[in-house]
């Protein structure tokens, strides 16, 4: 597989389906890329998956940068892209370069905001700036408290326009990609025959250039968590329980360590 970059990733739309996942860690990202996944993103969903936290607003930068100097030494061939964390790029156009310059300092060769047309003006300094932007509009979870929950959106024809006006927008200040969130697929389908970047989807059907979920919840770790948009492809949660519950079982009961898993002082003529 050659290396997956972002001219690349424009140059999909239209060829082939984009395949995106998130990674949070050396392990995961290394086996991902060695999959053959096209886009590994470090989203600030490490605040719910790894963290345990009930939203991602409590994930700050040093966070973000830790996790993707990790997954960075994970990757050859994927696309990185590095998650801009809530109040990184909200509160000024100066945070908001530096933050995304500290992300591609710490290895990821791109970084996705939250925003439609409010964040465009953002997008395009940054693009000026060298950095390569990922676009993220429909269900954006740092905006849960004014949306009132993990909603679905666009689901009037009023609010179905303003976030195809967004992805105009956001295409138009030179993002390379948008992920599509939480709508209704027509929207998304809309949206993704409107403008000239991939689209790539989560919860937005099945016409988008490409699909996104988290790694955990395609492995079936959280049992507590099973989103209709989501298909589990194992239930790891189940198998790694018993996994553990087997190497409880064999201290208890003597079975390890056996033969195989010790070692032996070497004998005299050895």
């Amino acid at each position: 597989m050659s290396k997956i970059t972002v001219p690349k990733v424009k140059r999909l739309k239209g060829k082939r389906p984009i395949t995106a996942l998130t990674a949070y860690d050396f392990m995961f990202a290394r086996i991902l890329d060695r999959a053959g996944i096209d886009i590994i993103l470090v989203g600030d969903s490490v605040g719910t998956t790894v963290q345990g936290l009930d939203s991602t607003l409590p994930v700050n930068m040093e966070e973000m940068l830790y996790h993707v100097k990790i997954v960075k030494r994970g990757v050859k061939n994927a696309l990185l892209v590095g998650d801009m964390p809530f109040l990184s790029y909200q509160t000024s156009e100066s945070d908001a370069i530096r933050n995304a310059g500290l992300l591609l300092k710490a290895g990821a060769e791109a970084v996705k905001l939250e925003g439609g047309e409010r964040v465009a003006h953002l997008v395009e300094k940054l693009v000026v700036s060298g950095i390569p932007v990922m676009g993220h509009i429909g269900l954006t979870p740092q905006s849960v408290n004014v949306f009132g929950g993990y909603k679905i959106q666009g689901k009037t024809k009023n609010k179905a326009e303003r976030i195809i006006n967004d992805a105009v927008a956001l295409q138009e200040a030179g993002v390379f990609s948008i992920v599509l969130e939480g709508m209704p697929e027509e929207i998304a389908k809309e949206i993704t025959e409107t403008v000239q970047v991939p689209t790539i989807g989560i919860g937005a059907g099945r016409y988008c250039d490409g699909q996104i979920l988290v790694i955990t919840d395609i492995l079936g770790m959280d049992p507590d968590f099973t989103p209709r948009f989501v298909k589990k492809y194992r239930n790891l949660y189940e198998d790694i329980g018993n996994a553990v519950k087997e190497y409880i079982s064999d201290v208890e009961n003597g079975r390890f360590p056996a033969e195989d898993n010790v070692f032996h002082l070497k004998k005299e003529n050895e």
